[in-house]
């Protein structure tokens, strides 16, 4: 998510002095994580030959635990879109040659990336960013429970947020707020119907989606904050197209189907 945002503003002509002094200022509120922090640091760090960043080589290596995430979640059946997202975004960034070849014969939209105001368009982008941030903890959360369902585990939700906010990669301000959740209302089957960040991703939903937009129009990917968007819009609709899916699927190979108001009976 970080990397999309950095990518974002990159796409605006942003120098890396005026990024990371982007990412401190964000730093200071909602979005205060180690992650951050780090990233401000790295856009600042220079060597003898200048900023060093640029000169990285654009291929991200793993060492799995997104791909255990990811590989559970599918084992579960939770939908845990954003990390599986982000995974595949690693391997996509491994495809270097390819990708070199490919843009010199693919192209994408006509004219560079522009916004009338480029500090409403930064807001716009920590909001976005922001939102997707919950709901990654939230299919996390969701992995968790069904998992816990599966191996008659009885987890402290809250006291797992605060564990991670003791020292780790994603200790930030964030999991003080999980916590809180979770002590509201240990039952909690999602962070998204917590007050707090229900609350928080309804008024910052519009900048989300003005970022996802933007970004599609401009040619610029942003997979883990479009999968996190139809995540969240996937969760709050109440009838989903997966009835006609249901339908093909007997149609091929008889499948069954339940008729609504008579859920449990299989036609």
């Amino acid at each position: 998510l970080i990397c999309e945002a950095y990518d974002l503003m990159k796409s605006l002509g942003m120098g890396q002095k005026e990024m990371a002094d982007t990412f401190t200022e964000w730093n200071k509120g909602e979005l205060d994580s180690f992650l951050i922090e780090i990233t401000s640091n790295i856009l600042n760090y220079k060597d003898k030959d200048g900023y060093l960043l640029e000169r990285i080589r654009d291929t991200a290596g793993q060492k799995g635990t997104g791909k255990w995430t990811a590989i559970a979640a599918l084992q579960y059946g939770v939908p845990v879109t954003l990390i599986g997202e982000a995974v595949f975004a690693r391997c996509l960034s491994a495809l270097k040659d390819e990708r070199v070849r490919a843009s010199k014969l693919i192209k994408g939209p006509e004219g560079k990336p522009a916004v009338p105001n480029k500090a409403e368009f930064l807001n716009h982008i920590k909001n976005a960013l922001y939102c997707a941030k919950i709901v990654s903890y939230a299919q996390g959360f969701m992995l968790m429970r069904e998992a816990a369902k599966d191996f008659g585990w009885h987890l402290n939700y809250g006291g797992i947020a605060l564990m991670w906010r003791g020292g780790c990669i994603i200790r930030s301000v964030f999991l003080g707020n999980i916590k809180e959740a979770f002590t509201r209302n240990p039952q909690l089957s999602n962070l998204l119907l917590d007050d707090f960040f229900k609350d928080a991703i309804v008024k910052n939903q519009n900048s989300w989606r003005t970022v996802v937009a933007d970004a599609a129009l401009w040619g610029i990917p942003v997979p883990t904050m479009s999968a996190a968007l139809a995540f969240f819009d996937g969760y709050r609709t109440e009838r989903l197209p997966a009835n006609l899916l249901q339908a093909q699927r007997d149609f091929f190979g008889a499948h069954t189907y339940e008729l609504l108001g008579q859920e449990g009976k299989f036609v």
